[in-house]
């Protein structure tokens, strides 16, 4: 379905909005990638999904839970490959502590989802220590209501994106090593960091008080600067779903779009095979190029890929991997 900003509603928007704390075009674009995901087939299902889906799904991340993760992030950074997965991309270690919080704020959004919907407490396993020993769960130590802790019976991954996220990418023969795959869209922004020190008063007291010091900024000056910064407030964070890795899937598991000389694909879900595109492209009869919607191609040709709405997400679905669990 191709959807039009004229053609949302504004009860829609405001709805999302005031529900988990988020801007007006922050909103927008959370209804648009639900939609471009296959979350949301049909604009008259947009409500039902809001308030079945979005909003149950949704945890508040606070200042102390940031904190944990952000400094847990730090703990291991000079541990952690600056390269982007599947490219030579070098990042500073600015960017690299912004990325790594934002996928420990990920895990920690699901393990409040595990405690406030099935009163389950867990332990994240971030201590300092080789990070091939973490990959194969997130989840390290759980304990039930009035039991003690154990090892969980499955291992658990725990993947994290922004808002703008519509495709579940597990690379290489990452899918075999654990039993269920989440995927948690998180409300952070590029300047997340910058808001959560603005909090602990690191601008105005340190940085900003060091321009005024050297006599390069005026108080007003410095004001207004304080102002622009982003202000942290608790961070929403949407548990999408998740794969089974037990599940049966399809060759070629696609959908799309066929334009005139070119293919989108708008969904898949399971196993991406090297030469699949090429597979597609004689299958639909394009003389033109196949891409995925939104991201055009992935670093990689094999793995297993999901758009978010195969993913699981429903009551009786997470009951059977607590069951497990």
């Amino acid at each position: 379905m191709a959807l039009k900003f004229k053609d949302i509603p504004n009860s829609s928007i405001m709805s999302i909005s005031h529900s988990i704390n988020v801007d007006y075009s922050t909103s927008v674009t959370i209804i648009e990638k639900a939609v471009a995901g296959g979350e949301i087939n049909d604009l008259s299902e947009l409500d039902r999904w809001i308030k079945e889906r979005l909003i149950p799904n949704c945890v508040f991340i606070e200042e102390d839970g940031y904190a944990k993760m952000c400094i847990n992030a730090l703990k291991i950074l000079d541990k952690t490959a600056a390269t982007d997965y599947g490219s030579s991309r070098q990042r500073d270690m600015g960017q690299l502590w912004a990325d790594m919080t934002r996928g420990y704020l990920g895990e920690y959004a699901f393990k409040l989802f595990l405690n406030q919907k099935y009163n389950i407490d867990s332990e994240l396993g971030h201590e300092r220590g080789n990070l091939k020993d973490y990959l194969p769960t997130d989840i390290h130590k759980i304990k039930r209501k009035n039991g003690d802790w154990e090892n969980p019976k499955i291992n658990i991954s725990i993947k994290t994106t922004k808002w703008n996220g519509i495709w579940f990418d597990i690379p290489g023969d990452q899918f075999n090593h654990s039993d269920v795959h989440i995927f948690i869209k998180i409300g952070v922004g590029r300047d997340h960091l910058f808001a959560f020190f603005k909090e602990l008063s690191v601008f105005k007291d340190k940085i900003l008080q060091k321009g005024k010091d050297i006599g390069l900024l005026s108080d007003q000056e410095a004001e207004v600067i304080f102002n622009n910064l982003a202000s942290f407030s608790p961070v929403p964070a949407y548990i999408c779903g998740f794969v089974d890795k037990n599940t049966k899937f399809d060759q070629l598991p696609y959908g799309g779009k066929r334009g005139r000389t070119n293919f989108t694909i708008t969904s898949w879900n399971g196993q991406m095979c090297p030469g699949d595109l090429s597979k597609i492209k004689d299958k639909e009869g394009i003389s033109g190029s196949v891409k995925f919607e939104g991201i055009g191609e992935f670093a990689h040709d094999s793995g297993y890929l999901f758009n978010t709405g195969n993913l699981k997400f429903s009551n009786s679905d997470w009951s059977n991997v607590i069951s497990r669990l």
